[in-house]
């Protein structure tokens, strides 16, 4: 890659070049550069700074996000033009990039669309501002919780940075610590904001070690945190923590739907952004004998090819062989007791140009309520088992997403009145479908405001 690529600390002041730093390798183990990591006495008065840091206008706010997203898009920041930037993300990462581009453009489009959608989830019976003239006879008012909002993000695609935008939007002042793994992201997002007129006192990069994490999340007023299960139970008695944790995203076909005509569409959600997001497919249900749709599945994604991050026909990740060995493992281990139809060898397949392509997995279990209905692994991996009428939602429980392929009014009902289901999809409409404006865990302003009655 050339020059070592170096993330510095973004904080109050500016740019800060810490003592302590950590390589940032790419996929064949070779180092591409560090990454700054903050103290926890620097996070702390960085944090100080956002706190006291004055809020813009709604209508600059906006202005600004929009000028923002065309820097991020096309501009050079850090060096860094924008083939460069997803070029470097995809080496890293492991991310194909083609992957990379649309995440791209997924967070470009968000952050131009926040003018229209920050406030959808604003109460009709609410006004955006104090002086609005409905005030005057009493209303509610539609005001924020707190003042400084922190994100512990992931590095799985840049379209994890697509939704804490919104919270500048609404007009908190921000910390992200990045994912040391894939930190440019992060990067590059915020100095194009600050580029775009957003202080350096309104929007922070910080990347910690895990221990200085803790500090960002109890020096915020609220944050949210992206993680496996672990995180999910560390922060779920946490009222001030939203987790972003994994999505266990299903497929249900139910005997008056012919699967033999959706096995394209499930396998696509199933490999959809190399596997590695949580809105991917990872079970599919199906009414009668599983067996065949799991063939059928496992024969599609086995055409993916092996391929190169970089190349741009990719679709499959690229790891470290030594993690890449890992996952392999944990696979076997939790696959115990099920039929392999594709990936029962091992799914690491070595390239001549150093790293391992994640190759599919597809597995039949037994029964509807078998545990790995809700393993999610960071690559394409879909468990497949039997449903039927009798079994109900049980199986569907704890979903970011369920997509029903059914025409039973009753079940799509009871999936729409299941608490753990966070959003349901019909028909044709994959786990993977999203848009900005439609919610994705709930609306960011449902955690981050409230309503204020208000009379003047």
């Amino acid at each position: 890659m050339g020059e070592l690529v170096h993330v510095d600390a973004l904080g109050a002041d500016g740019t800060y070049h810490t003592r302590r730093r950590l390589d940032i390798t790419c996929v064949a183990g070779e180092k591409v550069g560090e990454i700054s990591l903050a103290s926890p006495l620097y996070v702390r008065r960085t944090m100080a700074a956002l706190r006291t840091a004055p809020v813009a206008r709604a209508s600059d706010r906006f202005t600004m996000l929009e000028r923002a997203a065309d820097i991020y898009l096309n501009g050079t920041v850090g060096g860094m033009d924008a083939d460069q930037y997803a070029r470097t993300v995809s080496l890293v990462s492991g991310v194909p990039m083609s992957v990379v581009r649309d995440s791209v453009i997924g967070v470009a489009d968000t952050l131009r669309a926040l003018r229209r959608t920050a406030g959808l989830a604003m109460p009709v019976g609410a006004v955006a501002d104090w002086d609005d003239p409905r005030t005057k006879s009493g209303s509610a008012v539609w005001t924020r919780k707190g003042e400084v909002f922190t994100v512990l993000a992931s590095g799985n695609t840049p379209a994890v940075h697509g939704l804490w935008p919104e919270a500048l939007a609404l007009g908190y002042k921000v910390a992200v610590r990045p994912s040391n793994r894939e930190p440019f992201t992060a990067y590059r997002l915020i100095s194009a904001l600050r580029e775009a007129g957003f202080g350096n006192d309104v929007v922070a990069l910080l990347p910690t070690d895990h221990q200085t994490a803790d500090v960002l999340v109890s020096e915020a007023d609220y944050a949210m945190v992206y993680g496996g299960q672990d995180v999910v139970d560390k922060y779920a008695g946490s009222p001030r923590v939203l987790p972003q944790g994994p999505g266990r995203c299903k497929v249900l076909v139910t005997k008056d739907v012919d699967w033999r005509e959706k096995v394209d569409l499930i396998a696509g959600a199933v490999s959809h952004l190399g596997g590695t997001a949580c809105i991917c497919t990872t079970a599919v249900l199906v009414e009668g004998d599983p067996a065949p749709l799991a063939a059928a599945l496992a024969e599609k994604l086995s055409r993916i090819p092996s391929l190169p991050a970089d190349d741009p026909t990719a679709v499959l990740t690229v790891q470290q062989r030594e993690q890449a060995d890992r996952i392999d493992q944990h696979l076997r281990t939790v696959a115990h007791g099920t039929r392999a139809w594709l990936g029962g060898n091992g799914i690491v397949d070595q390239l001549p140009s150093g790293g391992v392509v994640l190759r599919p997995a597809v597995h039949e279990v037994s029964s509807p309520d078998a545990s790995q209905l809700d393993v999610e692994l960071p690559f394409p991996c879909v468990w497949v088992g039997p449903w039927s009428p009798e079994d109900g939602i049980t199986p569907l429980r704890r979903s970011l997403a369920v997509t029903a392929m059914t025409e039973d009014r009753d079940l799509i009902g009871s999936l729409l009145r299941e608490p753990t289901v966070t959003n349901v999809y019909l028909g044709d409409n994959p786990t993977t479908w999203i848009r900005p404006g439609v919610p994705h865990d709930g609306y960011l302003g449902e955690f981050l405001m409230r309503t204020k009655a208000v009379i003047r």
